[in-house]
């Protein structure tokens, strides 16, 4: 049974024209995500280079770092999806922010919130994890959002998890042409509700659900 089918049918030119027209959306998301002070309009101008006063460095520099996992992700469109690529991702979202990036971490941590403590990952049971989504007889909006809840709650890495399963979920969604995963401002505060009840409980389908009906975009061709 398919629960979330595919709402946009995009061709290769058509998906990676959408990337490009929103990506700087999908990076101020992720800076939301993480509750960080800064703007649409800052974001927008840091991406494109120009100085912004009294923007915090290191809010500068995880939407630079944004950026270049976004770079990445375009550059390797077409490259399959495995662990080892999620780390990649990760290199360049928590570089400079973490313990340590692109590599799953080797400790416990905690998430604001909830009393949920994440399991330490190991390469081996992570990797059959993403196998078993990516292998799932669904389409490739389910397996977007299935993976990024997975990603968000298993706390792969030390730090960048929610920024790192968007962009996972959308280089799954872009190469199918089934759209693109953003979060809209207006939709945050439900989506950090929600987010955080799945923390607690484990169970995605209110989450994942709340994303498809919010925070599928694609183009109306």
């Amino acid at each position: 049974m398919n629960n979330y089918p595919d709402k946009y049918h995009l061709t290769h030119e058509q998906a990676l024209f959408l990337a490009k027209k929103k990506w700087d959306e999908n990076v101020y998301c992720g800076m939301k995500m993480e509750n960080r002070n800064v703007t649409f309009p800052q974001t927008k101008t840091i991406l494109d280079g120009v100085n912004v006063p009294n923007v915090q460095l290191d809010d500068i520099q995880a939407i630079l770092n944004m950026r270049d996992a976004w770079r990445f992700l375009l550059g390797s469109i077409d490259e399959p999806v495995t662990l080892e690529y999620i780390c990649k991702l990760n290199e360049f979202i928590a570089r400079n922010e973490a313990l340590e990036w692109g590599v799953l971490r080797s400790g416990s941590v905690g998430i604001s919130g909830t009393d949920y403590a994440p399991p330490i990952p190991n390469a081996e049971g992570t990797a059959q994890e993403l196998k078993s989504i990516l292998d799932a007889d669904t389409s490739a909006t389910e397996k977007a959002l299935t993976a990024f809840a997975w990603g968000a709650r298993s706390q792969l890495f030390w730090d960048g998890n929610k920024r790192t399963s968007l962009l996972l979920a959308n280089k799954l969604l872009l190469p199918s042409g089934a759209g693109m995963l953003t979060i809209g401002e207006k939709h945050m505060e439900q989506f950090n509700t929600l987010l955080l009840d799945y923390y607690n409980t484990g169970a995605a389908a209110t989450l994942t659900r709340f994303l498809y009906d919010n925070a599928i975009h694609g183009l109306e061709i």
